[in-house]
């Protein structure tokens, strides 16, 4: 990496790590706090709401919540389906693990270090977390987005089950991927995707990167969260030269 004189958007990236210590960015990536954060800046329509929100699993009491509902940890991506009012012991024994994880040790990603560890759970949508599901993925540089991702297929699975699509907000197709491979389809735009980029614009203001994830579900548009550094900032580009390419979208603010 290039840390004295950044080029490259995973360059960039890391020295954002070193130098962009806005405290309000653990606000942002914490899962529950951001619901609250992004329905003050655009309204609490396009937030899923937490249906309880715990500081232990051993405290949880599914009877207090609907048949089936979604549990996560607010600093974790990974999501457990609980049917039929049952949270299996795998999923407490793994909701357990990970309240004991800070994720700031694994890729110094510093906003994850201060959060306030704790697990919560959300209606059950079944257009989310399914085979079927289509993601949204923003990508801010300076408070505009300048790429979209449709990424398709369930989240954090084998690298056949999942593709992401690139497109400039002028619904022109970018030709590279990073982990996921592209579809070989093109997609059209969604009539949605207008108010999704000025949603992003929204909470992405003088933020110097960041990505933007959505969801749309039955005629709604909803928040899915904030990454600061995607791939943690080791974003495998194929080509290489795509890694200058969104390097050059991002202008660093002046150190003080």
């Amino acid at each position: 990496m290039n840390l004295e004189n950044p080029k490259s958007f995973n360059d960039k990236l890391n020295w954002l790590k070193l130098h962009d210590r806005n405290p309000e960015y653990t606000l942002m990536v914490d899962k529950i706090e951001a619901k609250k954060w992004v329905a003050g800046k655009i309204g609490k329509e396009y937030v899923i709401p937490a249906l309880g929100v715990w500081d232990k699993v051993e405290d949880i009491d599914p009877s207090s919540l609907p048949n089936t509902f979604v549990l996560k940890c607010n600093h974790e991506s990974k999501v457990h389906i609980c049917r039929n009012g049952i949270i299996t012991e795998d999923a407490k024994k793994d909701l357990k693990k990970h309240l004991k994880n800070n994720n700031y040790y694994r890729l110094r990603e510093w906003p994850f270090k201060d959060i306030e560890r704790r697990v919560f759970a959300e209606e059950f949508i079944p257009s989310i977390g399914g085979e079927d599901t289509i993601e949204y993925k923003l990508t801010c540089c300076n408070g505009k987005v300048k790429m979209i991702t449709i990424c398709s297929g369930p989240a954090h699975v084998e690298n056949e089950r999942r593709f992401n699509d690139h497109y400039t907000p002028n619904w022109d197709k970018l030709d590279f991927y990073a982990i996921y491979k592209n579809t070989g389809k093109d997609w059209k735009k969604p009539e949605f995707m207008d108010k999704m980029i000025e949603l992003s614009e929204i909470l992405a203001v003088e933020i110097p990167t960041v990505r933007v994830d959505w969801y749309y579900h039955e005629g709604r548009i909803y928040f899915g969260e904030m990454t600061f550094y995607t791939w943690g900032g080791f974003i495998p580009y194929v080509p290489q030269t795509f890694d200058d390419v969104m390097g050059s979208w991002v202008t660093l603010p002046k150190l003080k």
